[in-house]
């Protein structure tokens, strides 16, 4: 009796219906491995093809390959000792059943519906066979690929998009408007926040209610604007000062409030995002290189994204090659930064000198996992190109000493299973806020130059 102890037989439960049957397609599982554990007491289908999909992914160190190695250890476990049967295989105290499913063709009245012999026919066809032979329960495919989706309703088949991580619409519109602008402050404050001995003045004198941990302020002042951040150590309102960090210096508010966070020791962890051209990457590194001294490594990377599964090890040439189309757009900003002092200059004779030692480290992501990070300045560009767990699994590796910040634009997203509501800096942002260790600027004025600018508004 041991060996089926953890086979739950499907019944109706406390409602009156019987548990809802999730198909899901590979992508899902390569977007987050533990998924089947986020359906609550559902049953899981996983075809077979899924399997054989899988099995192509499982080697190499990029997430893909460790989501991958990750389902299918874990499904060894939940299985040990045991087959799947009728009704599957529990998948944990108040979970559902997962079953492996082989493949089934299409009903003869879909014969010739999709002509190629290809995974997502086959998971579809999977997906419609369970649903044939369960009329008594809901079944649904659960896909993040919006093509298979179309062919699953032209199908006739119930399709979902996987919405665990899914950050709402209205949370991502009021990221985007962190900054409060206001007005009517007495004069009394306003003189105290600008030109007090300590700049700052009592959260009371600027709002009705305490704010939340580093809420940005535009504070009206005659004809300037003045900008300020709530610090909830101190329990006051402080004036974000037009600083600068390796001869870069911010040319907008936004910037100027990124700057800040990035040169404050006390916020560990910054999310930044925005538009091309404004100036995030920059003002991060520049800030690195600013407080190199307190730091034992600068490291600069970015998510390497190619086509299909080729790893950079399918590209031509030595690992130096390899990564140069990767690590460019970064050199770039570091070349930004060098071009503020002449050759020969102390400050460029130090970046070169970081190069050198790798105590400045510019590499493609796939490099960096694996590593603990202690007493390191770690910048991540193009963060919306990750996937909520691997934003975590890179935060998790967090040291003493370390500070990170990630950069992106979540309408900017070239993996083809994320969207602007499920990439990992938008999840970043939504779970992180209100925690005193982190700040979040989006930067709106692009500072490229006046053609970026225009194009990027008009094309």
């Amino acid at each position: 009796m041991a060996r089926y102890a953890k086979t739950k037989t499907v019944e109706k439960s406390k409602t009156g219906r019987k548990p809802k049957i999730f198909v899901l397609d590979t992508n899902i599982i390569l977007h987050d491995y533990k998924a089947i554990r986020k359906f609550k007491d559902n049953d899981i289908v996983i075809p077979v093809v899924v399997i054989e999909e899988l099995d192509k992914f499982k080697k190499g160190n990029d997430q893909l390959a460790f989501n991958a190695r990750g389902f299918m250890r874990d499904i060894d476990r939940i299985t040990e000792g045991r087959t799947f049967g009728k009704e599957g295989v529990q998948i944990g105290k108040g979970l559902g059943n997962i079953k492996i499913e082989p493949n089934h063709p299409f009903p003869k009245d879909m014969e010739g519906m999709f002509y190629d012999d290809i995974p997502d026919h086959r998971i579809l066809a999977t997906a419609i066979w369970v649903r044939d032979n369960n009329p008594d329960r809901f079944v649904a495919l659960v896909t993040k690929d919006i093509n298979l989706r179309m062919k699953s309703k032209a199908a006739g088949m119930e399709v979902q998009d996987y919405l665990t991580d899914r950050v709402e619409e209205e949370k991502i519109e009021n990221s985007n408007k962190e900054v409060q602008y206001l007005d009517g402050i007495s004069l009394e404050a306003i003189q105290d926040l600008a030109y007090g001995p300590e700049n700052k003045v009592p959260w009371e004198a600027v709002s009705v209610k305490e704010p939340r941990p580093n809420q940005l302020y535009k504070i009206k002042n005659g004809e300037d604007t003045i900008c300020a951040r709530y610090d909830a150590d101190e329990g006051n309102i402080l004036l974000v000062k037009n600083k600068s960090a390796y001869g870069i210096r911010p040319r907008n508010h936004e910037q100027r409030f990124a700057l800040d966070a990035c040169l404050n020791p006390k916020i560990q962890l910054v999310s930044m995002t925005g538009g091309a051209g404004t100036g995030k990457t920059l003002i991060a590194l520049a800030s690195a290189l600013e407080q190199a001294r307190d730091y034992d490594q600068i490291i600069l990377t970015r998510p390497t994204i190619v086509l299909g599964n080729q790893e950079i090890g399918f590209l031509p040439g030595d690992q130096r090659s390899k990564m140069s189309p990767f690590i460019q757009p970064l050199m770039d900003n570091l070349n930004v930064i060098r071009g503020q002092f002449k050759t020969g200059s102390k400050e460029a004779l130090k970046i070169d000198a970081m190069l050198k030692e790798e105590k400045l480290l510019i590499s493609p992501l796939a490099y960096i996992r694996g590593r603990s990070l202690g007493r390191v300045f770690f910048i991540c560009d193009e963060a919306q190109n990750l996937t909520p767990n691997e934003i975590k699994t890179i935060i998790t590796r967090a040291g003493d000493g370390t500070k990170m910040v990630f950069t992106g634009d979540i309408f900017q997203i070239d993996q083809p299973y994320l969207d602007q509501w499920s990439n990992g800096l938008t999840h970043l942002n939504e779970k992180m806020e209100g925690q005193k260790l982190f700040e979040h600027i989006f930067l709106k004025v692009g500072e490229r130059s006046k053609l970026s600018d225009i194009a990027s508004k008009l094309l």
